[in-house]
């Protein structure tokens, strides 16, 4: 197989930051969002240092020849790779925010500069530092004599090298967070917004908490450091599970160092010291001229709301047309089935749909698999008030879903209190489905409801991720449903299903069999076709089998945000596969199967075509059967197969291009929004005048969504 045809799974993943980076340098995209979406870009950035760098640095130091099964890559060539990348990407990114800041200065927004400060903003900044900071200042002097002290994950510094005749000496101070990251400063009409990072303004007074020297050089540092834990090899098995976790979230806070973030240069020396002190190289310092973290944003944003023109007009997720307000949702639910499309509808029905259950007298047991949940969650009240309400309530709880563990913990024990039995899952793999059974006593008859999600059950990234919910009584969906709640009761594996796709022994060979149907169909004259919606696409066993379809003329499309370790078009390999990727306002998160040219088999998941979540993980995909939600879901995939605004398409080189707009333009988020709020009962369409120009493409177009 040629080597073309593959891409490295952590190249393709800046790629694919790249794209986010793309938005914030988008003139389209309101000033605001812009400045978000460059803090998305460097949250993301900080999230991959920690968990995939972090992994590779520990997988070089084991073992470097454990190569990549794609690429061939060793660790430490991917470690390059990845080094050498970011480089490139921190100037774009300090671009952007230079081209920002101007933007900002025209709306009368000011990211002051000290040397830029008039005398008043100067005088209250002095008065600031005074009394607001100096006196909870901790200062540190490192030397033969002092130890280096412990660096929290990305928290900034001020660092810089004094003056000495006995040696090198460091001074240290940590810009805490009991400090107000932003700090506003006084302005001369309503309508400015001046601000400062106090970060900067304990840089600019450092010399202050260090009486007797004098700083050289100093810049402020951040240090990110490595957050990828072996979970089973660190677990001690006289422990209990919920409190071993405990222990590894303490122990990820004080892991390796990864990456060290400079706001200016350093001599060789004092860059030589801290790498020494930090176990770091040279090629893991990055110095950056924009801020080093961009938390900040939401405080900016907050002072900027009046502004409304610099951001995305106001959009709420409508009622669905399918739910009837009067009626039990269970007996809507038993008369077909529903999906509801997040965020352009709401997740209310769902909400709902637990509610009812919490207070139903038919209803005997509620089970349900939760890895991410919101602050104040909906779904958690409606599980604690089944409970306290006599309902036996299971709950799985995945303790392991990375940087929600400690979340996850404090809702397991308020769960628990609450008279639910919450499980764990199997030792080995994590829990992902999105899967919840509701099972009644009816007469005689015991009846159920299952609902599968490909997104979490979380009220708030429902309005901002795209995700499908679907709510079914079919009896065979609710059987295998069962099978997978007894499965994981007593830690199996589901081993076989009629209507689920249940990974990890039901779904990457179901999904393999159903392309090799494809390949079948196209290699016998016929038109044979596989269509996918994903996060990210690195199986192996998967991407080959693609490469097999394409081969022998299968047509494959597919819409990957994220990481595609397949790269389409390459001669004689993937000319029949094309991939795009949509970063638009909303994340897009639904995942969706699609198999067969004219009789179409759809499906609706939480996995991925990546190997952890077809083999390594349990996940469930649901059959789309009911005919009308299945044409809504390929009409939902076809309009982002026609996105032109916010589409970029992969190469044969493995590069991203925007997709050419020279017809009408589509932008499949926003016409997704504009029928929502078209199709909304009658007494939700206040605002759907706002989208009567792009609905008229839907007229033109004759498209059903």
């Amino acid at each position: 197989m040629s080597k073309g045809v593959y891409d490295n799974r952590e190249l393709s993943w800046l790629k694919f930051n790249v794209r986010v980076l793309e938005e914030a340098m988008d003139k389209s995209v309101p000033l605001m969002e812009r400045l978000l979406f460059e803090s998305i870009f460097e949250s993301n950035l900080d999230e991959f240092f920690m968990v995939r760098v972090g992994s590779l640095t520990d997988k070089s130091l084991l073992n470097d020849n454990d190569k990549d099964g794609k690429t061939k890559m060793r660790p430490s060539e991917q470690l390059s790779a990845i080094y050498s990348k970011v480089r490139e990407l921190n100037v774009k990114k300090d671009d952007t925010y230079a081209t920002l800041l101007k933007d900002m200065q025209r709306n009368k927004i000011y990211h002051k500069q000290i040397k830029n400060l008039s005398k008043l903003e100067y005088a209250f900044l002095e008065d600031y530092y005074a009394y607001e900071i100096k006196p909870f200042l901790n200062a540190v002097l490192v030397d033969k004599r002092h130890p280096f002290p412990f660096l929290s994950n990305k928290k900034i510094y001020v660092v810089g090298k004094l003056n000495s005749k006995s040696g090198v000496k460091i001074g240290m101070i940590e810009c805490s967070d009991k400090f107000e990251r932003v700090i506003f400063l006084p302005t001369q009409t309503p309508d400015e917004i001046s601000f400062i990072l106090v970060e900067e303004l304990i840089l600019h007074f450092a010399q202050k908490a260090f009486a007797g020297y004098k700083f050289e050089e100093k810049a402020l540092m951040r240090v990110t450091r490595n957050a990828d834990i072996d979970i089973e090899e660190s677990f001690d098995d006289e422990l209990d599970f919920r409190d071993n976790m405990s222990i590894l979230i303490n122990k990820r806070k004080r892991l390796c160092p990864v990456r060290l973030q400079l706001s200016k240069s350093l001599s060789e020396l004092t860059v030589a010291e801290l790498c020494m002190r930090l176990d770091l190289t040279k090629k893991q310092v990055f110095v950056e001229k924009a801020p080093l973290d961009f938390s900040f944003v939401f405080s900016v944003f907050n002072r900027a709301e009046k502004k409304k023109h610099l951001f995305f007009e106001p959009l709420e997720p409508q009622k669905s047309s399918a739910i009837d307000e009067s009626l039990p949702m269970i007996d809507q639910i038993d008369k077909g089935d529903i999906l509801l499309s997040y965020p352009y509808e709401s997740i209310r029905p769902f909400i709902r749909l637990l509610d009812e259950a919490a207070a139903d007298p038919s209803v005997m047991s509620i089970k349900m698999t939760l890895y991410r949940v919101a602050k104040n969650s909906k779904v958690i009240k409606a599980l604690c008030t089944a409970a306290e309400n006599g309902k036996d309530v299971t709950v799985l709880v995945e303790l392991r879903a990375r940087f929600d563990e400690e979340n996850n913990i404090g809702w397991s024990k308020l769960l628990e209190e609450s008279g639910c039995h919450v499980m764990y899952g199997p030792q080995s793999l994590k829990v992902h489905s999105k899967l919840c059974l509701i099972t009644r006593k009816v007469g005689k008859s015991v009846k159920h409801t299952v609902q599968v999600g490909t997104g979490n059950y979380n009220e708030k990234t429902a309005e901002l991720y795209t995700d499908l919910c679907l709510m079914t009584a079919n009896q065979e969906i609710a059987e295998d449903a069962v099978r997978v709640f007894e499965a994981l009761a007593v830690e199996n594996l589901v081993e076989d299903t009629k209507q689920l796709l249940v990974a990890p022994n039901c779904l990457q060979n179901r999904v393999v069999d159903m392309m090799d149907r494809e390949i079948e169909i196209a290699k016998n004259g016929g038109q044979g076709y596989v269509g996918a919606k994903l996060n990210s696409l690195t199986d192996k066993v998967i991407i080959d089998k693609i490469i097999e379809c394409s081969k022998a003329g299968v047509k494959v499309e597919l819409v990957i945000r994220g990481i595609s370790c397949l790269v389409a078009g390459v001669p004689g390999q993937t000319e029949n596969v094309r991939i795009i990727s949509i970063v638009g306002r909303y994340l897009e998160h639904a995942r969706i199967y699609i198999f067969g040219a004219d009789d179409k088999k759809v499906y609706i998941s939480s996995a991925d075509y990546m190997t952890r979540n077809t083999i390594r993980r349990v996940e469930v995909a649901a059959p789309v059967l009911d005919e009308n939600i299945k044409n809504r879901v390929l009409s939902y995939f076809e309009l982002q197969l026609s996105d032109n605004v916010k589409a970029r398409e992969q190469q044969s080189d493995g590069t991203y291009k925007r997709v050419s707009a020279d017809k009408d333009k589509i932008d499949a988020q926003k016409q997704l929004f504009a029928l929502a709020y078209q199709n909304a009962p009658k007494e939700q369409k206040k605002k759907a005048n706002i989208f009567k120009r792009i609905l008229a493409f839907f007229k033109r177009k004759k498209t059903a969504v």
